[in-house]
C-alpha cells in the first residue's frame, strides 16, 4: 500500500500540538488557552490514522486473523517496554528525592492497579500510554464487530459513547460523568472506527465530491468552533477543562478526508518524516518534557519556566531530540536483529 504523505503531514502538526499541551501551561493567558483549545484533534487524529491504516491492512489480507494478532501484539510489546522504561524511570527518581526510599518505593508499587496497567494505562510519570492501552482494546472491540460484520453498528454505538464520555470532561457541568473517559470505549473506540470506516473505498469515492477549497474552509470552520466550544464550557459555564468535544469529531473527519484526497500533499518535507515518526515522539516526549523541568529545578531557574520564550525553545528542543532518540532506537533496534539472525 503506498503511503500517504499527508496523513503523516498532519501528524507532524498533531504531535506537535501534544508537546504543547504538555510543555504550555494553558490557563495563564487567553492566547495560550486558545492553542490548547486548538490543539485537541490531535489524539482524535492518532487514533482515526491508526484505524484507517488497520483497515486498509485488515481488507487486502486474505488472513486478516493472523494480521490482527500481530498487530495486536505488536503495539502490546511497545506498550510493555515503555511502561518498564517509565517505573524504572520513576524509580530512579525516587532514589534520587526521597526521604524514605524503602517506604515511598513500597508505595510506588502498591499504587499500581490491575485495572490502571491493562485498561488505562496510567500509574506512571508516562501519562501518554494510555494511548496505546485505549488503541489496543479499540482494535480488539473493532475486530469483533469486524467479523460479526457489524462494524456499521459499532460506528453508532462508539458515537453514543464518545458523546457519553463528554460528561466525563468538558460537559461535566451538566452531568458529571463517575467514570473516567480518557480511555478506549469513550475516546479510542470511536476515532479508531471511523478510520476504518474511512478505509472503505465506496465511502472514499464520496468524499471526493468535495473540493479542497472547501475542505479547508470546513477545517477552519470547526478549528474555530472547537476554541469557542472549549471557551464556553470552561470559561463560560465554568466547566471541566475538556481534553475532546463535539466539534473535535467534525474537524478530526475533516482534516482525515481532506488528507484522503490530498495523498501527495507534504512529499519530500523533512515535517513528513518527522510525522511518521509521531508514535515515537509521543512515547519518548514525556521523559524529555521531565528531564528539562528537572534541570529548571536544580540550577534553581523555576520562576522562568512558565517565560513564552522558553515554552516554545522547550517545545522545538522537547520534539527534536524526541525524535532523534526515537530514530537512534530504531537503528539500533534494526542492527541488533541482524546480529541476530547472522549468528
Amino acid at each position: 500500500m503506498e503511503r500517504n504523505s499527508a496523513i503523516d503531514f498532519i501528524k507532524f502538526f498533531a504531535i506537535l500540538c501534544v508537546v504543547v499541551i504538555h510543555v504550555f501551561p494553558r490557563d495563564s493567558q487567553i492566547g495560550l488557552f486558545i492553542l490548547d483549545n486548538v490543539s485537541r484533534f490531535a489524539v482524535p487524529f492518532f487514533f482515526t490514522a491508526s484505524g484507517y491504516l488497520f483497515g486498509k491492512k485488515m481488507i487486502h489480507k486474505r488472513d486478516s486473523f493472523d494480521y490482527f494478532k500481530r498487530y495486536i501484539i505488536k503495539i502490546l510489546k511497545l506498550y510493555l517496554c515503555w511502561l518498564f522504561f517509565y517505573m524504572m524511570y520513576d524509580v530512579l527518581i525516587l532514589y534520587k528525592v526521597a526521604s524514605d526510599v524503602p517506604k515511598e518505593f513500597v508505595q510506588y508499587i502498591n499504587h499500581f492497579s490491575f485495572l490502571d496497567l491493562i485498561y488505562y494505562g496510567t500509574g506512571t510519570s508516562g501519562y501518554q500510554l494510555w494511548f496505546l492501552t485505549a488503541l489496543i482494546w479499540s482494535v480488539i472491540i473493532l475486530f469483533v464487530f469486524l467479523k460479526l460484520k457489524k462494524v456499521k453498528l459499532l460506528l453508532s454505538i462508539s458515537l453514543i459513547l464518545n458523546l457519553l464520555g463528554l460528561f466525563g470532561q468538558s460537559y461535566s457541568m451538566f452531568y458529571e460523568f463517575p467514570l473516567s473517559t480518557r480511555d478506549a470505549l469513550f475516546i479510542g473506540l470511536f476515532y479508531t472506527t471511523l478510520g476504518f470506516f474511512f478505509a472503505d473505498d465506496k465511502f472514499f469515492e464520496k468524499s471526493k465530491s468535495i473540493t479542497n477549497k472547501t475542505y479547508l474552509l470546513l477545517i477552519f470552520i470547526f478549528f474555530t468552533f472547537q476554541v469557542v466550544e472549549g471557551y464556553l464550557l470552561d470559561k463560560i459555564l465554568s466547566g471541566s477543562h475538556g481534553e475532546y468535544f463535539i466539534s473535535t469529531i467534525f474537524l478530526t473527519a475533516y482534516l482525515f478526508l481532506f488528507a484522503l484526497n490530498n495523498k501527495t500533499w507534504g512529499k519530500d518535507l523533512f515535517i513528513t518524516k518527522v510525522g511518521g515518526r509521531a508514535l515515537g515522539i509521543y512515547i519518548v516526549h514525556v521523559v524529555f518534557i521531565d528531564i528539562f523541568d528537572l534541570i529548571l529545578s536544580a540550577v534553581k531557574m523555576n520562576h522562568i519556566s512558565d517565560n513564552l520564550l522558553l515554552k516554545l525553545f522547550e517545545t522545538l528542543l522537547i520534539i527534536t531530540m524526541s525524535y532523534i532518540s526515537y530514530d537512534l532506537l530504531q537503528y539500533f533496534k534494526r542492527r541488533l536483529s541482524k546480529m541476530i539472525k547472522t549468528c
